[in-house]
């Protein structure tokens, strides 16, 4: 079988995979699917039976970054050793990913939050803070985590890793690797962890 057959038969994994080189190496604007079939050495009207038109090659390829965002966070979740372990592998497989996929990590979460985003889509994108929610709920069932709200603490968790693979991202941290940072936030968040959950740690919080 030649390379061109093989592509021929592959063809929906094989768009897939050219319209993420193109988003990485020259942007979403430059994604056509007139293009990806030059690309990929089929006709024009190829890829019309994969993608009915350039809106849809975009969600699926959305919902393929966030399923193999979810496959990495789950790795590392569902892996070896210990509550930290496992949280800072998570945290350092959202980094991870944000780092190799900065363009397409941010098509994935602009088509997510579109209008007329598919349920699939929504509900694959939202498997990874359900996933760090799991885990927090395990570590809080190990000893290893305080009891608090693991929902909201997850949030928590989210908001400081994006903030985290935003810096890296950016170009921001003036010499500093993502490594590093990430490391430091996921040792601040496990200092900080979690939420106090009775009311008069919450008066203290509110007060201070």
């Amino acid at each position: 079988m030649t390379p061109s057959d093989y592509h021929r038969q592959n063809l929906r994994g094989t768009l897939l995979e050219l319209a993420e080189q193109t988003v990485r190496t020259a942007g979403v604007e430059a994604l056509s699917l007139r293009q990806l079939a030059r690309d990929a050495g089929v006709s024009h009207a190829a890829p019309a039976r994969h993608f009915r038109d350039r809106r849809a090659l975009l969600d699926a390829l959305a919902l393929a970054g966030f399923e193999r965002l979810d496959a990495s966070i789950d790795a590392a979740a569902a892996g070896e050793g210990p509550f930290t372990v496992r949280f800072r592998g998570a945290a350092h497989a959202y980094v991870g990913f944000a780092v190799e996929n900065t363009e397409l990590l941010g098509l994935m979460f602009t088509i997510k939050h579109e209008e007329g985003a598919s349920a699939e889509l929504v509900e694959t994108a939202r498997r990874a803070i359900d996933t760090t929610v799991a885990l927090l709920a395990r570590g809080q069932a190990e000893g290893e985590v305080a009891p608090g709200d693991p929902e909201r603490l997850a949030q928590v968790v989210f908001a400081t890793v994006q903030g985290v693979a935003m810096l890296v991202t950016g170009g921001l941290l003036d010499g500093t690797t993502a490594t590093e940072l990430t490391d430091s936030a996921v040792d601040v968040l496990l200092r900080a962890l979690p939420v106090p959950s009775d009311e008069g740690a919450r008066a203290v919080l509110a007060d201070g």
